[in-house]
């Protein structure tokens, strides 16, 4: 939810005429911005917690074929960032590594003398060096290295050899490309990011609900009134037009890669926290709407409203898209759904 200084939202009366000024040239404006991406640089802002940061972007270039959006990608999708994760086949912390292979892969990443499973500082290092072993052992295959290194990753290098890339495997395929994805919501884009094509149908979903009195945890179901909260109604927005968002705003931001603030459009989520250096610790998303103003549903007693973004907890921003919304893991009621 929002802290005390957002206030003084919009009044419901003049919605409709202030909507309608804020997304008038959203297409337009597009479409002066489709062409103009470039190749991603660094890290996102925020996208990895700031105590695994150095970790990752020091140990994602351990190797030619490894980047570190997309070792942060694979530590996103197993655990979550979670070091004290266990998986129902006994993979463990936060690279979810099976016993067997930490024995032979884990490394001791902080030189203090043992290879702990538990500890980011020697699992984080530990993942990124298996991939660079994987990428040697596939390194002569044709066709793209990172996608062989990936689906070596996934059904080992042996098939990646014996089927000459990727092999025709479904779960294989949708790992990578489910990592490739993931990966650029990590990255910190050089030029511009493509403009989402779903998001006016969001914004004109969101439209409908203001006015509606927030509910903590509300998906706008008829058993809650039609009710949202935060999460909630970004959600519902995007399904709306056929994208499938997490429920929770935190995973809501790794749905596509990260426009600056001088770069929003309508339909991009904008996200809010008290620790502007971890995604995991966003609290609130809003549907940027232009103007400096989203709409949102902000705290308990209020309504969907609008209100501005510009305020000291502004974390960030996504563009969604539906195959980064499809990638994301589905951890429901792990985060804050405020």
């Amino acid at each position: 939810m929002r802290r005390l200084w957002v206030v003084g939202g919009i009044s419901f009366g003049a919605c409709l005429c202030f909507l309608a000024l804020l997304v008038v040239g959203t297409y337009s404006a597009a479409a002066g911005i489709a062409g103009a991406g470039g190749r991603a640089g660094g890290l996102a802002k925020g996208a990895v917690p700031g105590k695994y940061q150095s970790l990752v972007q020091k140990w994602g270039n351990l190797c030619p074929t490894l980047t570190p959006a997309v070792l942060a990608a694979q530590l996103y999708s197993e655990s979550g960032w979670n070091p004290g994760a266990v998986s129902p086949a006994d993979a463990k912390g936060i690279a979810q590594f099976i016993p067997g292979t930490w024995a032979t892969q884990g490394i001791d990443g902080d030189g203090d003398g043992d290879r702990d499973i538990w500890d980011p500082n020697d699992a984080i290092p530990s993942a990124a060096s298996y991939d660079c072993v994987l990428a040697r052992q596939v390194g002569k295959v044709p066709g793209d290295a990172v996608s062989n290194m990936l689906a070596a990753y996934n059904a080992g290098p042996g098939a990646v050899q014996k089927y000459g890339g990727v092999p025709p495997y479904r779960e294989t395929q949708g790992y990578v490309k489910k990592i490739t994805t993931l990966a650029k919501s990590f990255e910190a884009p050089i030029g511009r990011v493509a403009p989402s094509q779903q998001a006016a149908g969001a914004i004109y979903f969101a439209q409908k609900q203001l006015g509606t009195p927030y509910l903590w945890g509300g998906n706008g179901t008829p058993e809650q009134g039609g009710r949202f909260d935060c999460s909630g109604l970004t959600k519902a927005a995007y399904e709306s037009v056929g994208v499938d968002l997490p429920r929770v705003a935190n995973d809501q931001y790794n749905a596509g890669p990260h426009p600056s603030r001088a770069e929003l459009l309508p339909g991009d989520l904008v996200f809010f926290s008290d620790d502007l250096t971890n995604s995991r610790e966003i609290r609130h998303v809003g549907l940027y709407v232009g103007g400096g103003y989203m709409i949102n549903a902000p705290f308990t007693g209020a309504v969907i409203r609008f209100d501005k973004i510009d305020t000291p907890d502004y974390f960030g921003a996504t563009r969604v898209t539906k195959d980064g919304a499809e990638a994301l893991p589905r951890r429901e009621g792990v985060g804050n759904t405020a």
